[in-house]
């Protein structure tokens, strides 16, 4: 496909022909190209121009402010980044960001435990912004929502049971979003605002302001424009669904091309994870499925592991080598 589908959320709460073919074109869409817009979603503008609102007055804050919430004093990858600090594919990526998770109790890990309890913990917030926290974490929620509907949507168009997704889900899913600004740049030095990758988890549900950048692989090094369409989510598959249909379902690669220097660009990036205790299983489709002979590529530099708390805290450590170097030093052969 070339060009990326927008679908209406309302279809599920329509008459059943709408929901039988909402469901059918978000299967398509998730096996074809892995991409897709999400309109119609019940989410009011007004909240979703708040959050935007929010991450800009974030950025806006003094360097002193956001570097008091940095990543580098969270064991749990939580917190402030300047631009070129996260790297993909080993390279840094042209944006300043503020990570945030599911607000959960710590451990107080062992020798014994395993490496991925230490992604469980809370978030850094700043003073001056006290409203930003109440309203991504109620962001995080709806986001949530609607990430489980389309979930379970995905289930039945696979002819599983609605509920099939849930054992990777959990009762702990990792969520985590992204507050995003690609500040300007001289695009000649900068190569990237995000290298070419893939997203690790389940869902990604994408908040884009009006200046383009984000571009999806369709094809072999055919790369196309996901331009921004006010009121929508854009929406992409992560691996663990590449891994758990055996590569029906298709998690595509994406970058985002580094910002122009007349403009800026905010983004707000939310990721459902799965439950970091679960081991990602293989679901056996129906044989028409499967007829195209669907596969599941993986980079030998960085192979996909079944174990979600490992496969994820693997990423972490390598996107964050330094966070990875103060709290995980001995956990250096995963970096």
């Amino acid at each position: 496909m070339s060009t990326i589908p927008v679908l209406k959320l309302s279809m599920l709460d329509g008459d059943p022909d709408k929901k039988k073919k909402f469901i059918s074109l978000l299967k398509e869409a998730a096996h074809d190209v892995g991409f897709f817009y999400l309109s119609e979603h019940g989410v009011s503008s007004s909240f979703l121009e708040r959050v935007r609102e929010l991450t800009k007055k974030f950025f806006l804050l003094s360097e002193e402010e956001k570097l008091s919430i940095s990543m580098i004093n969270s064991p749990h990858f939580r917190g402030y980044n300047r631009a070129g600090n996260e790297r993909t594919n080993g390279k840094s990526d042209w944006r300043e960001q503020f990570d945030i998770g599911a607000e959960r109790e710590p451990f107080n890990l062992t020798d014994k435990d395993p490496i991925w309890m230490g992604l469980h913990g809370y978030n850094q917030w700043p003073e001056s912004l006290p409203e930003l926290k109440n309203t991504i974490l109620a962001y995080n929620d709806i986001l949530t929502h609607i990430s489980l509907k389309l979930l379970r949507s995905l289930a039945l168009g696979l002819g599983l049971p609605e509920n099939s997704f849930d054992i990777i889900y959990g009762n702990t899913p990792n969520e985590h979003i992204k507050l995003i600004k690609y500040p300007r740049c001289d695009i000649r030095k900068e190569a990237q605002g995000v290298g070419a990758h893939k997203d690790s988890g389940l869902l990604t549900l994408i908040l884009q302001d009006e200046n383009k950048g984000l571009q999806v692989e369709v094809d072999d090094n055919e790369w196309v424009d996901v331009l921004p369409i006010n009121d929508t989510f854009v929406v992409n598959l992560g691996e663990l669904l590449e891994l758990a249909t055996n590569g029906y379902l298709r998690a595509t690669v994406h970058k985002v091309l580094p910002t122009e220097e007349q403009n800026e660009r905010l983004s707000i990036a939310y990721f459902l994870g799965a439950s970091l205790d679960s081991v990602v299983p293989v679901f056996d489709l129906p044989k028409e499925l499967t007829l195209d002979s669907s596969y599941i590529e993986t980079d030998p530099n960085n192979p996909l592991l079944r174990d979600v708390g490992l496969n994820y805290m693997k990423g972490r450590l390598r996107s964050h080598p330094d966070v990875a170097k103060k709290f995980y030093g001995k956990w250096s052969n995963f970096i």
